[in-house]
C-alpha cells in the first residue's frame, strides 16, 4: 500500500475477545532521530486501529506495544497535489505545515453531521460550489432554534440509567461522521470541530468532566491523525452552567497534550473571549462585532485572529441572525483587510423543509457567498497575506497620551512605516492642533473614534496596499506610496464584484479617481 506525505496512514489488528473502546495500544514512529508515539482505538468490528500523519517523506519504522505487539516499516511518498499538511498559525498569520499561505474564509453549519443522508449530501453538493474553505461544526446534535430534530445516532451507547456513558462508543456514529470528514477533506476544506457546546437536551453538555475526558481521549485516539481538523474546545464556553473556568483549563490541557501533532486550538465565546495568550491556544476565535479591535488583538497576543462570528446573513427575527448580504460582504472585508479571518454563516427564514442552512445546511440563497468567493480570488492573489495598515493621522489615535505630549515636547511625529522603519515628522501648527485635541478624548472614545471615521487598510511589506473604503462614497482618494518603487493601482467594485486597472507605473503621492458610490476598494500592488 502507498502512503504520501501529509495524509494519514492508518494500521490494523484484530482485536482480542474482551476489546476496550481505550485500550493499551501504543505504536511509535520514527523518522531518522524524530520520534512520534501515537495511541490506538477500538473502531468496532473486531478491530484495533492505529492512526499516524507522516509530516515528512521517507522510511519510517513503527514498533507496536500493548494489547498487540507489532514492528514493520512504511515508506511515506513525497506529498501529492493539492496536500499541504496541517493548518499552523505563523505569527499573526495562517500558514500549511508545507508552508504555503491558507486564507480561511468560514462557513458555519453547527448540526451538519446530524441529519438525514439526503439532506448532508445535498450541503456537501452547496460546499463543493462555494468559497468556504473552512467550517465551524459540532461533534454533538444542536437543540437550538430552528434545529431540535435527533439525529440518527449518538456518540455513545447508553447506561441503564438512560444517561450516555462515553466509555461505550457508538461505532456507527463515529464512522458515518467520518466519512463526511474524508468529503470534506477531499474538498480541501478545514474542519473546525467544536467539541462541547451549551445547546443541548440529551446531557452531553452537562457530563462529568471525567466523562468529558473520557470523551475526549477516544475522539483525539480516532482523530488527532486528519490533517483538515480544528479543535475548537466549545461554541459559547462561557454560557455553560455545569463547567467552572478550572474545568475549561483541565480540557484545554487534555486536549493539547494527547493530539500527538498538535491541531489549531482555540476556544468560542459568547460575551468574554477567551484568553488566547495562554500557551496551547493557537489562534484568537473571536465572537464580536468590534472588527476595527482585529489590531488591538493582533498586537496583544501575536496570534492569528479569527472572526468566527460576526453575526449572519439573513432575516429571522434575532439581531445576530438577520443582517443583509451587504452587511456580510463588508464584514468579511473589514476583517481580510486587517489580516483577520471571517466566517460565514446564513439564516434566513426556513424553507418548505423547515432548514435553515446555519442550523443544518443545505442550500445557499443568499447574496454574499459570490462576494465572498470575490474576495478570497483577490487574497489569494497577492504576493503575500495582510498586516494592518494605519497612516500617520490614524496612528495618533492609538497612541498613549505620554506619547503624544512627547511628541509636543518635542515638535517631531514619529510614526510607523510599512517597511518596519520610523519615520520623523516636523509638527505644523496644524498638527499640534490636532494632536492637543486627542488629548482631551477619552482612550475609548478615541478607540470608538476609528471604528466608524476612516478607511481601512492592510499591507504587505512594500508590495500591496489594498484600502477597503466601507460605506464612504469618495470621489477620489490620494494614496501615499513609496516613492522607490512604482505601483500598478486596481479599483474594486467589492459588491459589483469588478476589478479595474487604472494606473500603472506610478509612485508618491497619487490622485485615484473614483465613482462615489459605497463598498469600493483600491489595490496598490508593486509592479516587477
Amino acid at each position: 500500500m502507498k502512503y504520501y506525505q501529509y495524509e494519514m496512514l492508518e494500521l490494523s489488528f484484530p482485536a482480542d475477545a474482551n476489546p476496550q473502546p481505550l485500550p493499551e495500544l501504543i505504536a511509535q514512529f520514527t523518522n531518522g532521530n524524530n520520534t512520534i508515539s501515537v495511541k490506538g482505538f477500538y473502531a468496532g468490528d473486531n478491530t484495533y486501529r492505529i492512526r499516524f500523519l507522516p509530516e515528512a517523506q521517507g522510511t519510517y519504522a513503527y514498533r507496536v506495544s500493548g494489547v498487540v505487539t507489532a514492528e514493520g516499516t512504511v515508506e511515506v511518498l513525497p506529498a501529492r497535489e493539492g496536500h499541504h499538511g496541517i493548518v499552523r498559525a505563523k505569527g499573526m498569520h495562517l500558514a500549511y505545515e508545507d508552508g504555503t499561505d491558507f486564507h480561511s474564509f468560514g462557513t458555519t453549519v453547527y448540526a451538519l453531521a446530524h441529519q438525514s443522508e439526503a439532506l448532508i449530501d445535498e450541503t456537501m453538493a452547496t460546499l463543493r460550489r462555494s468559497p468556504f474553505n473552512k467550517i465551524r461544526t459540532c461533534v454533538f446534535p444542536k437543540h437550538y432554534l430552528y434545529n431540535e430534530n435527533d439525529p440518527q445516532f449518538f456518540a455513545f451507547e447508553k447506561r441503564e440509567d438512560g444517561s450516555f456513558d462515553p466509555s461505550l462508543p457508538c461505532y456507527a456514529f463515529w464512522d458515518a461522521f467520518e466519512s463526511r470528514l474524508r468529503d470534506l477533506s477531499d474538498m480541501g476544506i478545514q474542519v473546525d470541530l467544536i467539541l462541547f457546546h451549551p445547546y443541548d437536551c440529551w446531557g452531553f453538555a452537562t457530563m462529568s468532566q471525567q466523562d468529558d475526558l473520557i470523551y475526549l481521549d477516544y475522539l483525539l485516539r480516532r482523530w488527532a491523525a486528519w490533517p483538515n481538523l480544528w479543535w475548537s474546545l466549545a461554541n459559547e464556553y462561557d454560557l455553560f452552567t455545569s463547567k467552572t473556568i478550572e474545568d475549561w483549563y483541565e480540557i484545554e490541557r487534555f486536549v493539547a497534550e494527547n493530539d500527538p501533532f498538535h491541531h489549531m486550538l482555540g476556544n468560542h465565546n459568547c460575551y468574554q473571549y477567551w484568553d488566547a495568550a495562554r500557551p496551547n491556544i493557537t489562534h484568537m476565535s473571536w465572537q464580536t462585532r468590534e472588527l476595527s479591535r482585529i489590531p488591538q488583538m493582533q498586537k496583544k497576543f501575536g496570534k492569528p485572529v479569527c472572526i468566527d462570528e460576526c453575526c449572519y446573513e439573513g432575516d429571522l427575527s434575532a439581531p445576530w441572525g438577520a443582517i443583509t448580504g451587504r452587511e456580510m460582504t463588508a464584514r468579511f472585508w473589514r476583517t481580510h483587510v486587517r489580516g483577520g479571518y471571517c466566517t460565514h454563516g446564513e439564516t434566513f427564514t426556513p424553507d418548505e423543509r423547515e432548514i435553515v442552512y446555519w442550523a443544518k445546511g443545505g442550500r445557499l440563497v443568499g447574496e454574499s457567498p459570490a462576494r465572498i468567493a470575490f474576495l478570497r480570488e483577490i487574497m489569494e492573489s497577492l504576493p503575500g497575506q495582510l498586516d494592518p495598515y494605519y497612516s500617520d493621522y490614524e496612528q495618533l489615535f492609538l497612541m498613549s497620551d505620554a506619547a503624544l505630549q512627547e511628541m509636543l515636547e518635542s515638535g517631531t511625529m514619529r510614526t510607523e512605516i510599512p517597511s518596519g522603519g520610523i519615520r520623523e515628522t516636523p509638527l505644523d501648527e496644524r498638527w499640534r492642533r490636532f494632536i492637543r485635541g486627542l488629548r482631551m478624548m477619552d482612550p475609548m472614545d478615541r478607540e470608538r473614534y476609528m471604528d466608524y471615521a476612516l478607511s481601512i487598510c492592510g499591507h504587505h511589506g512594500e508590495e500591496v496596499f489594498l484600502y477597503y473604503h466601507d460605506i464612504q462614497q469618495f470621489e477620489s482618494v490620494k494614496m501615499e506610496l513609496p516613492e522607490d518603487r512604482s505601483y500598478r493601482i486596481d479599483v474594486i467594485d467589492t459588491w459589483n464584484m469588478t476589478r479595474e486597472t487604472v494606473l500603472t507605473n506610478v509612485s508618491g503621492t497619487i490622485q485615484v479617481k473614483l465613482p462615489a458610490r459605497e463598498y469600493m476598494a483600491v489595490l496598490a500592488v508593486a509592479e516587477p
